[in-house]
């Protein structure tokens, strides 16, 4: 029952966050990317500090300063910048194919940082799902859609974000980590105004987008800490991937795209490899539990 209700939490935290990306993609349109990253980054840090304050969680603590954390918190800042960038310059459903390749660049990140031993199999993994993100970006075609390159940056440092998350040592909560996430984030759309458009005053549809971005991130995330502390990892992980079905739902019904046949299958090989990814880590750790 616990990895049922694990499973369950994974599946509504990835419809969250399906549904955040939807709101960015919409707030695009008629926003700069610097004003949503700032208005999303800070609104979120308010709410964890709400949060934080609510549950006596620390807010400042000398651990924050411990080099994991900070490299966690850079790349969390790149990943989210780079992928919203992605949502917004192209196809929604073309961005969240692309963004799944993340848990096979953990894989890579795992061997080359921790000297994690890694087979053929993995490999093998790994060097299909990357063939289904060329399917997607498709580079010297016509078809090419250079700011998918962003998906891809998003991707890598959003696996850095989870490698160093591995290397944490200290006990910090959650919500304590996540505030600062989200107000590196907020500052970095500051750093890249004189790379957008000029700033506009939000309309009162965008201030329904805004929040509603807003409170499905929260939920999604939230969502997916219970998820971690209820079931196993092995178990409810290749979970993930229910947002690419969420995001491709979404970007058919509500935006109208119609994603070829190309980008379906890379979409296909990169989830086939990733849950090939999971089970093998899983049989594999089984294995270490026996001999051990």
């Amino acid at each position: 029952m616990e990895n049922l209700r694990g499973i369950l939490f994974m599946i509504l935290a990835m419809a969250g966050f399906a549904c955040e990306d939807l709101f960015i993609k919409i707030l695009s349109e008629n926003l700069p990317i610097s004003e949503i990253i700032m208005v999303l980054g800070f609104s979120g840090s308010v709410i964890f500090l709400i949060i934080g304050l609510f549950t006596k969680a620390p807010i400042f603590h000398r651990d924050l300063l411990s080099i994991p954390i900070i490299v966690r918190t850079l790349c969390e800042l790149f990943g989210a910048l780079f992928f919203v960038l992605a949502i917004a310059l192209t196809p929604l459903s073309s961005a969240s194919a692309i963004i799944q390749v993340m848990p096979l660049l953990v894989t890579i990140g795992a061997a080359l940082i921790f000297k994690e031993k890694v087979g053929w199999r993995r490999w093998t993994a790994v060097f299909v799902g990357f063939l289904g993100v060329l399917l997607i970006l498709r580079p010297g075609f016509g078809s090419f859609m250079p700011a998918s390159i962003f998906a891809l940056l998003g991707a890598t440092f959003l696996a850095g974000r989870d490698l160093a998350t591995r290397a944490i040592e200290v006990q910090l909560p959650s919500v304590t980590i996540s505030l600062y996430a989200f107000l590196a984030f907020g500052l970095s759309g500051i750093i890249i105004i004189p790379f957008s458009s000029e700033m506009l005053i939000p309309s009162s549809n965008d201030f329904l987008y805004f929040a509603g971005a807003s409170a499905f991130g929260v939920i999604a995330y939230y969502s997916i800490v219970i998820a971690a502390r209820t079931g196993e990892m092995s178990v409810i992980s290749p979970f993930r991937y229910s947002r690419l079905v969420f995001a491709m739902l979404l970007s058919i019904i509500v935006l109208s795209e119609r994603p070829d046949m190309m980008t379906l299958l890379g979409a296909t090989i990169i989830v086939a490899s990733g849950v090939y990814t999971f089970v093998r880590e899983n049989v594999l750790s089984k294995s270490k539990e026996r001999v051990a």
